[in-house]
C-alpha cells in the first residue's frame, strides 16, 4: 500500500505529510472529498494547521485521491482504533513497549506475544506502528494486570528486541 501511495506523491512532499496523517489517524476521504471520522467531519484548515500546511493542500490531497480507484478504496475503508496505551492505568492495565532493533523483522510480535502468554498474562491489545508511517515504530501490548520483572528480563532476550518499556 505504501508504494502506491510514495508513487502518487513523490513530487508533493506536502501533500504526502496529509496522506501521512490521514493513515496516521484513521481518517476517510468521503465521495464530497472531504475528511471524515465515520460520519464526522474534519475541517480542512484544521488539518492543514496540525501539519504545518496550508488548507489548499489538504483540498489538492483529497481531490487526488477521489480521482484514483485504488487510493480512493484505500482512503473509504482505513479505520482507526482504540488505543488504550494511554489510559490503561486507568483501567487496571498494565503497558509493555518494545522498542525493535528492525521493525521490518519477521515474527517479533509472535516471539513477544508467545513471550507475555508463557507467563500467564492475557493479552488485551497489541498495536505494531508501521515502519513506513513512524519514524521510530514500536509494539505496544496492553495486558491484563502487570508484569513481573522476570517477564521483562525474558523480553530482553528476544532477538529483535532493542528495549522494552514497562507502565
Amino acid at each position: 500500500m505504501w508504494s502506491v501511495i510514495q508513487e502518487k506523491f513523490r513530487n508533493h512532499p506536502a501533500q504526502e505529510k496529509v496522506i501521512r496523517l490521514l493513515l496516521e489517524r484513521g481518517f476517510q476521504i468521503n465521495d464530497e472529498g472531504r475528511v471524515v471520522s465515520g460520519k464526522i467531519e474534519i475541517a480542512h484548515t484544521q488539518i492543514a494547521n496540525e501539519i504545518g500546511v496550508d488548507r489548499r493542500v489538504v483540498d489538492a490531497t483529497c481531490e487526488t485521491i477521489l480521482k484514483d480507484s485504488k487510493l480512493m478504496q484505500i482512503f473509504r475503508n482505513v479505520r482507526t482504533i482504540p488505543f488504550l496505551r494511554d489510559v490503561a492505568s486507568y483501567l487496571g492495565l498494565g503497558v509493555i513497549i518494545i522498542t525493535p532493533d528492525d521493525a521490518a523483522r519477521k515474527g517479533l510480535l509472535g516471539a513477544v506475544a508467545t513471550t507475555v502468554a508463557e507467563h500467564g498474562i492475557t493479552i488485551r491489545q497489541a498495536v505494531s506502528d508501521d515502519p513506513y508511517l513512524t519514524e521510530n515504530p514500536k509494539l505496544t501490548i496492553i495486558t491484563e494486570g502487570r508484569m513481573s520483572g522476570e517477564l521483562v528480563n525474558t523480553l530482553t532476550r528476544i532477538e529483535g528486541v532493542k528495549s522494552v518499556t514497562v507502565y
